[in-house]
C-alpha cells in the first residue's frame, strides 16, 4: 500500500488524508464539479474530477472512483463515512480490480447491513437485543399481527438503513397499517428496499455505542463507549466519551458484547457498535456501523489513539499491537455538529457563501480544543450535500472542563453567511438536564422544543445600534451630521425605523423612544469594537451585496438600508417567492391568475435530500410564474411573483 485514495468529501476527506500524509503514504483525492476548490482538493497530492455535482455522478459513482485510483496508481481507497463507505458491492468493486479497500470484508458489512439478518446474527452470538420481529414474511398482515403480539407500543424500522428513515414509533393500534405503509414507502425510496423490522420500543433510552477494532489475525479490543443520546429526529447532535451514564461494570459488559458482535462476522478494520440502555441499565443491540463514525474524534481523545493511522495498519494486514488491557481512558471528551441549517425554520439546510469563518486553529488541539473542518471562508455551501460544515470537539480533565471549553469555542467561532446551529448547540450544552449528565433521546423534544434559539431572532436595541454604526459610519461619526438623522434597516420581514445623531465620540441611536449610545472603539474587515455603557465587546461582521451580517451572542443576523427605498418596495420579498437554496423545482401548486392566502404553500423545492415547501408572503393574486417542475434554480432566484391585496401594501 503505497498511495490512497480518499473517495470522500468534506471534513472527513481532510481528516483522512492528514493521517495517511502524516504516516508517508502518497494521496489522491476525488471531487465532483461543485468542489473543484474544496479544501481537500487542494490538500492531496492529486485530485481527480469524478463528475457532477450530484451524488449519483461523482461520489456515489463506484465505477469513476475505481477509475480514478487506476488512473493515478493509487492501490487502496479510504472511503470515510457516509457514501460508499458501507456498500458491499463496492468494496467487492475494489477487490476485483486490486485496489485495497480500507474498511472490513464485503461479507461483514452486508451482514450488518440489514438489520434483520445482523440482529438474528446477534442473537445467535448471544448479544442482548430488543424483543420484536425479524421474519421474511414482509406482508402488511404479518407485521400488523407481529407488533400485536410484542406488545404497543414497537418501533417499526427500515432493515436496510438509517438516520431516522423509514422509522415510525407506534403507540395505537388504529394507526398502525398506515405506520406500516408510509414506513415501508419511506424505506424504499431512501434504501431501494421496503423490508422492515419491528421491536418493542425503548421509552427515553440512552443511546450509547461501542467503538471496536479489529485486525486480519483474529484480535478485537472495545475502546470505550460514546454517548450518542442528544439527538433530533434520530439524527446524533452532541457526542461524548465517556458517558456520564455508564460505569466500569457496565462498560465492560457492553464491550464484551460488542466484541462478540464483531467476532461473530470476522469483522476487522474500525467498527460501531450501537446500543440502546434502558433506565435499569439493561442494554440493547441496535446496530453495527462498519466504517468509521462521525463522532470518532472524542474516542481518539479519550485513549490517545489516531483511529485513521489505525485503519491503514489494519489494512496493510498488520497486527494492532495492543491488547484490550493497555486500553486505558483518560479525561473527558465533548463534540458537537457544526450544520448549514435554520433553527428557526424547522432546521431547513442553509446554501449560500460564507463570508467570514473563524475559528481556533483547525489543525492541532489549542487548550483542549479540535476542531475538524472541510471549509473555509469565501466557500460557498451547495444543495448537493449533507449540511454538515465542521465538528467542534473539546478535551478536559473531566465532564466539565471540556464542557466549558467547547462552550467556549463557540461562542468564539464566527460563521457568516448563512443561518447555522450555533446557538441551538449553545443551548444544549447550558441547560441544567446536560450539564447533570441526564439526557436522554427524549432530551432536546423535552426540554428545547420551544427554546429562543429554535425561534427567528429578534434583533435588541444594541444589535440595532451596531448596524446602524456599520452601515452610517461614514456619515454618523462627522461633525457635519450632529443633528439627529432617520435611519430605517430592514432584518427579515421587518423594517426599523431609527433615528442617529453624533454625540460627542458616540452615535446615539433611537427606536420607539429607547436610546443606545455606542462608542466605536475599532473597525478591521470583519471585526467591530465598541463600548455601550462603559462596557467593551467586540463583534464579527462581513458584508455583501449591500447586506450586512453581525455574529451576535444569540445567532446571525443580516441587515440591510431601506431608507432612501419606498415603503412599498421596502416589503419586497413579501410579494415574491424566492428559492430559499439552490435546487431543483418538484412541484407548482398554483396557477396565474389563483388568488391565494398568506401561508399557503404555492411550490416545493427539493434540496439537501429534503422537501421545502415554499409559501405565499402576502394575501393576493399569482401574477407570473416563472418556472416549472423539474427545472434547477439558484438560491433566493424568483420564482412566482403576488400582487399583493391593497391591504396588505
Amino acid at each position: 500500500m503505497n498511495k490512497i485514495l480518499v473517495a470522500n468529501r468534506g471534513e472527513i476527506a481532510v481528516r483522512v488524508l492528514r493521517s495517511a500524509k502524516a504516516a508517508g503514504y502518497e494521496t489522491v483525492a476525488v471531487y465532483s464539479e461543485a468542489d473543484r476548490n474544496a479544501p481537500h482538493v487542494q490538500l492531496a497530492d492529486q485530485a481527480v474530477c469524478i463528475g457532477a455535482a450530484a451524488v449519483g455522478d461523482s461520489y456515489l459513482n463506484a465505477a469513476r472512483i475505481i477509475a480514478a485510483a487506476q488512473q493515478t496508481g493509487a492501490d487502496a481507497i479510504h472511503p470515510g463515512y457516509g457514501f460508499l463507505s458501507e456498500n458491499a458491492t463496492f468494496a467487492r468493486s475494489c477487490e476485483q480490480a486490486g485496489i485495497i479497500f480500507i474498511g472490513p470484508s464485503a461479507s461483514a458489512i452486508e451482514l450488518m447491513g440489514s438489520k434483520r439478518l445482523s440482529k438474528i446474527a446477534m442473537i445467535e452470538a448471544g448479544v442482548p437485543c430488543i424483543p420484536g420481529y425479524e421474519g421474511a414474511d414482509q406482508s402488511d398482515e404479518a407485521l400488523h399481527s407481529a407488533a400485536l403480539a410484542i406488545g404497543l407500543p414497537v418501533m417499526l424500522k427500515a432493515s436496510a438503513g438509517g438516520g431516522g428513515r423509514g422509522m415510525r414509533l407506534v403507540n395505537d393500534a388504529a394507526t398502525l397499517n398506515e405506520h406500516i405503509r408510509s414506513a415501508r414507502s419511506e424505506a424504499q425510496n431512501a434504501f431501494g428496499s421496503g423490508e422492515l423490522i419491528i421491536e418493542k420500543a425503548v421509552l427515553q433510552p440512552r443511546h450509547i455505542e461501542i467503538q471496536v477494532f479489529g485486525d486480519q489475525h483474529g484480535n478485537v479490543v472495545y475502546l470505550g463507549e460514546r454517548d450518542c443520546s442528544v439527538q433530533r429526529r434520530h439524527q446524533k447532535v452532541v457526542e461524548e466519551a465517556p458517558s456520564p451514564f455508564v460505569n466500569d461494570n457496565l462498560r465492560r459488559a457492553m464491550g464484551e458484547a460488542a466484541v462478540a458482535a464483531a467476532k461473530s462476522c470476522g469483522y476487522y478494520g474500525a467498527g460501531t457498535v450501537e446500543f440502546l440502555v434502558d433506565a435499569e441499565q439493561n442494554f440493547y443491540f441496535l446496530e453495527m456501523n462498519t466504517r468509521l463514525q462521525v463522532e470518532h474524534p472524542v474516542t481518539e481523545l479519550v485513549t490517545g489513539l489516531d483511529l485513521v493511522a489505525l485503519q491503514l495498519q489494519v489494512a496493510q494486514g498488520e497486527a494492532l499491537g495492543f491488547t484490550q488491557q493497555d486500553i486505558t481512558l483518560q479525561g473527558h471528551a465533548i463534540e458537537v455538529r457544526l450544520y448549514a441549517e435554520d433553527p428557526a425554520n424547522n432546521f431547513t439546510p442553509q446554501t449560500g457563501k460564507l463570508l467570514l469563518w473563524q475559528t481556533a486553529d483547525q489543525h492541532s488541539i489549542n487548550d483542549g480544543i479540535r476542531i475538524d473542518s472541510g471549509i473555509q471562508q469565501g466557500q460557498t455551501v451547495t444543495p448537493h450535500y449533507d449540511p454538515m460544515l465542521a465538528k467542534l470537539i473539546a478535551f478536559g480533565r473531566n465532564r466539565e472542563e471540556a464542557r466549558r471549553r467547547l462552550l467556549r469555542t463557540l461562542r468564539e467561532s464566527h460563521l457568516l453567511g448563512i443561518a447555522d446551529n450555533r446557538a441551538f448547540l449553545t443551548a444544549i450544552l447550558s441547560h441544567p438536564a446536560f450539564i447533570n449528565g441526564e439526557a436522554t433521546t427524549a432530551f432536546i423534544s423535552e426540554h428545547l422544543s420551544d427554546h429562543a434559539s429554535m425561534q427567528p431572532l429578534q434583533p435588541e436595541l444594541n444589535d440595532l445600534a451596531l448596524a446602524a454604526a456599520l452601515i452610517a459610519a461614514p456619515q454618523g461619526f462627522t461633525s457635519s451630521h450632529s443633528a439627529a438623522r432617520p435611519l430605517k434597516l430592514k432584518q427579515g420581514d421587518t423594517v426599523f425605523a431609527l433615528s442617529i445623531r453624533r454625540d460627542g465620540q458616540s452615535l446615539v441611536v433611537n427606536h420607539n423612544g429607547e436610546e443606545c449610545a455606542l462608542r466605536l472603539l475599532e473597525k478591521t474587515s470583519d471585526l467591530l469594537r465598541y463600548e455601550i455603557d462603559n462596557v467593551q465587546q467586540s463583534i464579527a461582521w462581513a458584508e455583501d451585496n449591500g447586506q450586512l451580517w453581525l455574529d451576535t451572542p444569540r445567532g446571525n443576523l443580516c441587515f440591510s438600508d431601506v431608507t432612501l427605498v419606498s415603503s412599498r418596495a421596502q416589503s419586497a420579498g413579501s410579494d415574491q417567492v424566492r428559492a430559499a437554496m439552490d435546487g431543483a423545482i418538484v412541484t407548482v401548486l398554483a396557477e396565474a391568475g389563483e388568488r391565494v392566502t398568506k401561508g399557503q404553500t404555492l411550490a416545493v423545492l427539493e434540496a439537501m435530500k429534503m422537501e421545502h415547501p415554499l409559501k405565499a408572503g402576502v394575501d393576493g393574486v399569482v401574477q407570473d410564474i416563472l418556472v416549472q417542475a423539474g427545472d434547477q434554480v439558484k438560491g433566493r432566484q424568483l420564482l412566482i411573483q403576488l400582487q399583493a391585496d391593497e391591504s396588505a401594501e
